[in-house]
């Protein structure tokens, strides 16, 4: 948690997902350590009222189990993994990582938030494929 007392809210748990995403896509692109990536992130961003514990998990959980978040989610994909645009990547990377191990987090809150951050982030109409994979890795990981 940042700086603020009290309980972790959700549009703290919202940013933490925005810099995640963020800092996934620059790990993908630079291949840097998370721990050099996120100490960036807490130099540079404006990352005051985020849940930053949670943006450590998120981060550091995509990195550190990548190959098992991809066999998860690559079957679901209408194109070979490697074609992906890289925020879509980063996306479902960060959305199939909570979906598998912050199962407190309800899946409808994860697939909300990979939409809202694929609107955010990704091309046009990223949001509905983001929305299909995610739902199709929730099938088959129940």
């Amino acid at each position: 948690m940042d700086a603020t007392e009290g309980a972790v809210t959700p549009a703290m748990r919202h940013k933490a997902r925005h810099f995640a995403l963020q800092a996934i896509y620059q790990w993908q692109l630079t291949q840097l350590s998370p721990t050099e990536i996120e100490r960036q992130f807490l130099e540079d961003q404006p990352v005051r009222g985020a849940d930053l514990d949670y943006f450590h998990d998120l981060v550091s959980g995509v990195v550190n189990n990548v190959s098992e978040i991809d066999e998860t989610y690559a079957p679901h994909l209408s194109r070979p993994l490697e074609d992906l645009d890289q925020v879509d990547k980063a996306v479902l990377r960060l959305g199939t990582f909570e979906l598998l191990y912050r199962q407190e987090v309800p899946f409808r809150v994860v697939i909300n938030e990979s939409i809202i951050l694929a609107k955010e982030f990704a091309e046009q109409d990223s949001h509905k494929f983001v929305n299909g994979v995610l739902d199709k890795v929730i099938k088959a990981i129940k």
